[in-house]
């Protein structure tokens, strides 16, 4: 994210080689990790290198990156769908054709892989869910809820620990050593601990574990994988949050079972809500979550509650973090990250209807009146010029259209998103107009 931000999505090909490199011997030696993160952040870097290699622009080369990315998730867990999701939702942050179809048709092909090497069974598979009840589906929405607030807690920790090893009085180099004595100790009184832990998962996910197993591994995989992270070890979040999330929302889900026997509710459902909020309140990528959870179990009677459960999850963590435990990281450094993708105002309205009809007495660089306005904002980038000719299908000259012109449009049309604005926003606005303006000519 911070190269697709800060250096035009260019990562180092060293990355390729050397992020599989020590992610293998971090999980390969029990650390506890999933494989995904870094399969992820492989393929990104495969996609980022070959965009350098053929030379493309920094906005077609975010898409190539999304596509390594997100193709590399698709292929582990054969979840296509989701992939894209994550892609849209952590990386592009945006929604259109020219990105959706490509990453669209390298996460087919990941999933295609998956199903050549692993078969059409679902990765994480468990019993048939049943129908939820209303009472059952308010109970999955506030467990999502409290999941919500763990999530965030999970987040705050894992970078409370980092500042913490920052402050030791050792050279980082030693960081990751000291690591791995947390994974050796907590390892050898719960071994579950260890490794992936994917079969931690399906065990989660039949329901019928008992709690106290369940709790130890609650918190001992939290535990030990907080502190090997937080000391700088490479390796994924994704199946250590659905692994505390799983075991967090089996737990609760059998404490009410125990206080409210007529609740509605069975642990395994508890399960597939818990991993799946855990991870939409810690990343913020709430569609992902819930997409993903459906296609690894094959479970459909599951979409009310992990909806209700990781929209709660999201909605909670959202007003308890500013970042997220993907974009904590880079936001301490500065780096502003989009939390929302919004339509471009400037492609909403044709130059047409933005034209100034004056004679022009010069010729410059022009547009047709049919094109977006964001089409002529480019141009203008492109010619470092503020003022464009308008013409007609026929080639009439009709007027121009100028720089000026596209900011006040864009600061009226946000206006209007906002009718009751203070000065102070209003300015904001303006700003923001400008930087779009500037986006455009870079």
């Amino acid at each position: 994210m911070e190269k697709i931000i800060l250096s035009e999505s260019r990562i180092p090909p060293a990355i390729t080689f050397l992020k599989p490199l020590s992610a293998a011997i971090s999980i390969g030696t029990g650390g506890p990790f999933g494989a995904e993160g870094p399969i992820i952040a492989t393929g990104g870097a495969l996609g980022s290198v070959t965009g350098q290699w053929i030379h493309i622009s920094s906005s077609e080369r975010k898409i190539v990156l999304a596509a390594g990315a997100c193709a590399g998730m698709a292929a582990i867990f054969g979840s296509p769908l989701a992939a894209v999701l994550l892609a849209i939702e952590l990386l592009l942050f945006e929604f259109s054709p020219r990105s959706v179809i490509p990453v669209g048709l390298a996460c087919v092909t990941g999933a295609g892989m998956h199903i050549l090497l692993f078969g059409h069974q679902p990765v994480f598979a468990m019993g048939a869910v049943p129908t939820p009840s209303d009472g059952a589906l308010a109970v999955y929405v506030l467990m999502g809820a409290f999941i919500g607030v763990v999530a965030s807690l999970v987040s705050r920790s894992v970078y409370w620990i980092e500042d913490m090893f920052e402050k030791l009085p050792i050279h980082w180099m030693w960081w990751p050593a000291i690591g791995a004595i947390a994974i050796g100790v907590v390892g050898y009184f719960a071994p579950r601990t260890m490794g992936v832990g994917y079969d931690n998962i399906t065990w989660l996910l039949k329901g019928d574990g008992a709690l106290a197993v369940v709790a130890s591994l609650c918190f001992l995989k939290y535990l030990s994988w907080s502190i090997s992270l937080g000391s700088g070890t490479s390796g994924g979040t994704l199946a250590p949050l659905f692994t505390i999330g799983g075991a967090l929302g089996a737990l609760m889900a059998g404490v009410i079972l125990n206080v409210f026997p007529n609740s509605g509710i069975n642990i395994a459902t508890g399960a597939l809500i818990g991993m799946a909020a855990m991870f939409a309140g810690a990343s913020r990528a709430w569609l992902t979550a819930i997409v993903f959870s459906l296609e690894t179990t094959g479970q459909m009677n599951g979409l009310l509650p992990l909806l209700g459960a990781c929209v709660a999850a999201y909605f909670v963590s959202f007003f308890l973090m500013k970042g997220s435990i993907m974009t904590e990281k880079i936001r301490r450094r500065g780096v502003k990250t989009p939390d929302a993708y919004e339509p471009d105002i400037l492609r909403g309205v044709t130059v047409k209807e933005l034209v100034i009809p004056v004679k022009v007495e010069e010729e410059r660089h022009s547009v047709l009146s049919t094109d977006d306005a964001g089409y002529a904002a480019e141009l203008m980038g492109k010619h470092n010029t503020d003022v464009l000719t308008v013409k007609d299908e026929s080639g009439a000259v009709l007027g121009m259209i100028t720089a000026r012109a596209l900011l006040n449009y864009y600061s009226r049309q946000r206006q209007k998103e906002h009718l009751y604005e203070s000065p102070a926003r209003t300015r904001r606005m303006l700003v923001q107009g400008r930087k779009l303006l500037r986006t455009y000519k870079n």
